[in-house]
């Protein structure tokens, strides 16, 4: 496991302390995993991106697992299957961050940095974690389209783009505009129990991905 983050400047501490109910919940999982990397997860990807792919949280037995997103899973085997498919990635993805994928033009991020008791944070983690996000969009020059998966990262988007929810609501597919230059498209969340009850198809997946490019190319 590894420490690098290609936006290390805009990373939650490894041991942060933000949010006591994550903290004791790292803490446990220590105990019992002790191999594991029961941490705030980095961002993962190109710093010169100009799409950036915003999750919900990390997968107990996948990115806080493991220490890189969507990764160790079921939840990246569509997102990476994809990547690849539009050639935003090199290399083949195995779900272990030994496979030496790497992204083009992209940047994964997630709202919230740590594992939440059954991937539900509450609105404080949420928003404690927001300064992460921030920073971390900020840090990012080229970026041009930012890809929503699920209501959690949609809303926390829009929180932090100072727009109104009530104005902008989530719907798969749906196309928001933060500003003059970026725009918030939002896509149903990659994970198993999606995939798996069709409530997202690769096809419809693949449709967002050629939302985000054409977007990309306006004006």
């Amino acid at each position: 496991m590894s420490d690098h983050s290609p936006l290390s400047f805009a990373e939650a501490p490894k041991g942060c302390r933000r949010c006591p109910r994550l903290v004791d919940l790292r803490k446990t999982l220590k105990k019992s995993h002790p191999d594991w990397w029961n941490a705030p997860v980095p961002a993962f990807g190109d710093p010169a991106a100009w799409l950036a792919i915003i999750g919900l949280a990390p997968g107990k037995e996948g990115a806080n697992r493991t220490g890189r997103a969507f990764t160790g899973d079921a939840s990246g085997d569509l997102l990476f299957a994809t990547l690849a498919k539009f050639g935003l990635s090199t290399g083949e993805f195995q779900s272990s961050i030994d496979d030496g994928i790497v992204l083009n033009g992209t940047m994964i991020l997630n709202a919230v940095k740590c594992l939440p008791p059954e991937n539900k944070p509450t609105g404080a983690e949420i928003n404690n974690c927001r300064d992460y996000l921030t920073k971390s969009i900020g840090a990012l020059p080229n970026l041009r389209v930012i890809l929503c998966l699920g209501k959690v990262a949609h809303d926390s988007m829009i929180r932090l783009a100072g727009l109104r929810l009530g104005d902008n609501k989530f719907a798969h597919g749906s196309a928001h505009q933060l500003s003059a230059d970026r725009i918030l498209i939002d896509s149903y969340h990659c994970s198993r129990y999606n995939v798996n009850t069709k409530r997202l198809t690769a096809r419809m997946f693949e449709e967002v991905f050629e939302q985000a490019i054409i977007a990309q190319d306006r004006p």
